[in-house]
């Protein structure tokens, strides 16, 4: 029987209105009490005193290369990844070698994963092989543990067979994460199109590459009566489609990464495939934007969409390397220097932002840390700066733009279903 008590933390949770100086029991995998002077000489004693304690973070937007591009990541180094940045539960997408897009892979990838030290939560493809030809076994992949579907990496540009998979998701009660990128309008395309895109001599990615598919998505999600969960917003636009969504009480929600809200494409210092993402670093105003939204509760979940590559990969031309960058290891850091300290959320908001609102999207009974409940709980210090150092990520990726970017939000402790599975 393992026993936890995190004595004197500064509790923050959104869940349960909760933002007080108290202690945490935890009994085995779960919460027993909360309260002022609890005791256990049997208990393993973390010290909180100045810290904050909060529900673990649940990242809906991972990718873990296993299997097929184990260079890149595996589901060991990730999760390992995940559980330093205060991660406890993820959603790796299913664009891997071979595609999880059926029955059999999404059961291959939990046992894969039975190790990992915190909880993996598979998306399945829309469609077989994420080629967009033939809807894949959506039924069974929920059936088998699948959370949510997604053709992430593309779209599904076939619009008839994207309709009847999102009738299907709509019976399964399955939610669609839909990344939003009109192929058609995307050519050579590596950064965003702009002034700095002419200045590098680089060729641009236009904002409505986005949001005509953003747009088609929630039009025909409307029809369906499916969940939509628009992944990595990254423009302006994006945010007064989502807001429209929910003023018409639709399905929908929408997530901001890290990268969005604090980069602009005015900040790409070179032609060096650190900068290069997708949906690419956007301009100032679209960097405002997507934080008003993150604030006013139109956008709904940070998270991170984590996408290591090789260092060889990223070392060149934005024209030749992959898309992409971590940022699972210090999603909490940037949210809360770039949103909380710059008064744009709460600590209670960027919390529910990066745990509850994600439960949520999965109806799942997560960010929440009441009596009771599963001990998925993050110890953090926010009064540290430190910088940013790729050398220190437990991930395999150390393609980031935020090396040496100072910040504040270090991640002490991460418990995992009432087990210590990172401790600074």
């Amino acid at each position: 029987m393992s026993r936890i008590l995190i004595k004197n933390g500064h509790l923050v949770d959104p869940a349960n209105q909760r933002d007080e100086v108290c202690d945490i029991f935890i009994c085995d995998n779960r919460i027993e009490k909360i309260g002022s002077g609890l005791f256990d000489e049997d208990a393993i004693l973390i010290d909180a005193e100045g810290k904050i304690v909060m529900p673990g973070l649940i990242d809906l937007h991972v990718h873990l290369r296993e299997p097929g591009f184990e260079y890149k990541e595996t589901i060991a180094t990730g999760t390992k990844a995940a559980a330093h940045g205060g991660v406890t539960t993820i959603c790796p997408m299913p664009n891997t070698n071979p595609v999880i897009d059926s029955v059999e892979r999404v059961k291959d990838l939990l046992k894969r994963a039975k190790e990992a030290p915190v909880h993996v939560l598979p998306v399945g493809a829309v469609t077989v092989g994420q080629a967009g030809k033939e809807l894949a076994d959506i039924r069974g992949m929920k059936e088998a543990g699948a959370v949510a579907l997604s053709e992430d990496g593309k779209s599904v540009m076939d619009t008839a067979l994207y309709r009847e998979g999102l009738y299907e998701a709509a019976r399964c009660d399955i939610p669609v994460f839909a990344h939003c990128e009109d192929k058609s309008l995307v050519g050579n395309g590596v950064m965003n199109a702009g002034k700095k895109a002419e200045e590098l001599g680089l060729p641009g990615i236009s904002n409505a590459v986005e949001d005509v598919i953003a747009a088609r998505d929630i039009f025909m999600s409307k029809e369906a009566g499916n969940r939509l969960h628009l992944c990595h917003c990254s423009t302006k636009d994006s945010a007064v489609l989502v807001k429209m969504a929910k003023e018409q009480g639709l399905l929908v929600t929408g997530e901001v990464c890290p990268h969005h809200f604090t980069m602009s494409d005015d900040e790409i210092t070179q032609d060096h495939g650190r900068f290069k993402m997708n949906p690419p670093l956007r301009s100032r105003e679209d960097v405002i934007a997507l934080k008003e939204a993150l604030r006013d509760g139109v956008m709904d979940v940070i998270s991170t969409d984590h996408a290591p590559h090789g260092e060889e990969e990223k070392n060149q031309s934005m024209k030749k390397a992959p898309f992409g960058i971590v940022g699972i290891e210090n999603s909490f850091a940037l949210g809360y220097t770039e949103l909380v300290r710059t008064g744009y959320l709460t600590l209670p908001g960027l919390i529910e932002k990066m745990s509850v609102n994600p439960a949520k999207v999965l109806r799942i009974e997560k960010g929440n840390l009441a009596e009771g409940k599963v001990a998925d709980v993050v110890v953090a210090d926010l009064t540290e700066e430190y910088e940013i150092c790729p050398e220190e990520f437990f991930s395999k990726g150390k393609n980031t733009p935020f090396a040496g970017k100072k910040v504040f939000g270090r991640i002490d402790v991460t418990i995992v279903d009432g087990k210590i599975v990172y401790q600074r």
